[in-house]
């Protein structure tokens, strides 16, 4: 039986110092009970927590370590920036380096700006769609996940999903919320219907083209292409945000995987390479409205910091067609483990894994909505995730988030992870 104790008084202290004792709220395993690890240091595919257990580690900082903990090459590269200096507030040509590499791998990216997080970019990429076109209101989709800023956290999905009614966000004016639009995840008669009500006044629609904060659940190629249709024939702007499913859906993005190109794109996570980062960017006749070439405002003093821009040109460098592939086979291999451990226990499982993104749900399915995911067994899902926890694996903690793979993660790391789940559904019975 592995100890946390030292986590225990950790989390103790440190929620005298931090509402809720972290600084991100999933942190706090607000959805599974107990308390949260503190991790000391990680290496590869695994990590390593205060009291010395050691974990198989799927949540690799929530996507962005997509060459696993402390890569030799990311390291290398970032001690010499460091003894560069860490920040100037002016600019570098490692800006413009990763601006190409991002462009050459993403094209719609004709045009970017650097910024320091994903929702500082879906945030920014929202005023600018709003200031290109004139108009106010915006569309998301139920259980899409855009980030905390104030008009994007209605019928928000993951962490929001956890501690809150997903229509109700404390603190933001109603005035935002009466300009969001919202409409059911993969609903395309909905989304029409909205259009056709009030086309005329949409700046944008912002959607995950494979959502990853209700757990993974792709986008259907009907859904994407009537939205690419619709704000086309209105006059709005499309939004692929891909702070997650960017670089980890597939190589080149999820855009790649549909063949649709959005008019703005937001990334972030392994834009980064595990330091702080966000992007946003597309058509360049739009990006020229942001400052200081046009009027819509945006400035940010980390923004395109060099050690971040480092983080992200070594890790950008390292990623191939070959590396997704061994990749995308290990996310497979694991998925196609996972439920047949789940039939051969009689559990009811749906599974999803698009690239190297992968979520599993204790539902019968379809789960194609956030509507779908709500169906789904919390309560087993909370006593799993400690029962995984015991056996060396660290998941998700949260049955509303996404789990990931690295290129570290051998083939002994699945094994030993699909013999995990097959020794708590020995443990655990559903009900």
């Amino acid at each position: 039986m592995l100890s946390f104790e030292k986590s225990k008084q950790a989390f103790k202290e440190s929620s005298q110092y931090m509402p809720g004792g972290v600084n991100s709220p999933v942190r706090a395993f607000k959805n599974v009970g107990g308390n949260p690890l503190f991790i000391s240091k990680g290496a590869g595919s695994h990590i390593f927590d205060i009291d010395g257990n050691e974990f198989i580690d799927y949540v690799l900082s929530w996507g962005p370590l997509i060459l696993g903990h402390a890569d030799s090459k990311v390291v290398t590269d970032l001690q010499a920036a460091v003894a560069r200096g860490t920040s100037y507030g002016a600019p570098t040509v490692l800006e413009t380096e990763l601006a190409k590499k991002i462009q050459a791998i993403v094209p719609s990216l004709e045009m970017m700006r650097m910024v320091s997080s994903g929702t500082e970019a879906t945030m920014s990429a929202i005023r600018l769609a709003r200031g290109y076109t004139h108009r106010d209101k915006i569309v998301k989709f139920v259980g899409n996940y855009h980030g905390h800023s104030d008009s994007l956290l209605v019928d928000a999905g993951s962490g929001v999903a956890t501690f809150n009614d997903i229509h109700e966000a404390p603190g933001v004016p109603e005035d935002l919320a009466y300009d969001t639009l919202t409409v059911p995840y993969n609903d395309i008669e909905g989304i029409k219907d909205l259009f056709a009500a009030h086309g005329d006044e949409i700046a944008c629609v912002i959607v995950e083209p494979i959502a990853g904060n209700m757990g993974v659940i792709p986008g259907t190629a009907d859904f994407l292409k009537t939205l690419r249709n619709l704000t086309t024939q209105a006059g709005s702007l499309l939004i692929f945000d891909e702070v997650m499913s960017g670089f980890r859906a597939a190589f080149h993005g999820a855009q790649s995987i549909y063949e649709i190109t959005p008019d703005l794109t937001t990334l972030g996570k392994v834009v980064g390479g595990g330091l702080p980062v966000g992007v946003f960017g597309g058509r360049k006749e739009i990006m020229k409205f942001i400052t200081p070439d046009g009027p819509v405002y945006h400035a940010g003093t980390l923004s395109g910091n060099p050690l971040a821009m480092t983080g992200g040109i070594s890790t950008l460098d390292q990623l191939d067609d070959a590396l997704y592939t061994q990749m995308v086979t290990r996310t497979d291999q694991l998925t196609t483990g996972i439920k047949d451990a789940a039939a051969a226990h009689n559990v009811p499982i749906t599974v999803h894994h698009v690239g190297t993104m992968w979520s599993y749900f204790f539902n019968p399915g379809p789960v194609n909505n956030f509507e779908d995911v709500q169906k789904s067994d919390v309560d087993y899902f909370a006593k799993f995730f400690k029962g995984l926890l015991q056996e060396g694996i660290y998941t998700a903690p949260s049955q509303f988030e996404t789990n990931f793979m690295s290129s570290k993660h051998t083939e002994e790391d699945i094994d030993q992870t699909i013999a995990a789940f097959n020794a708590v559904f020995d443990k655990i019975e559903v009900g």
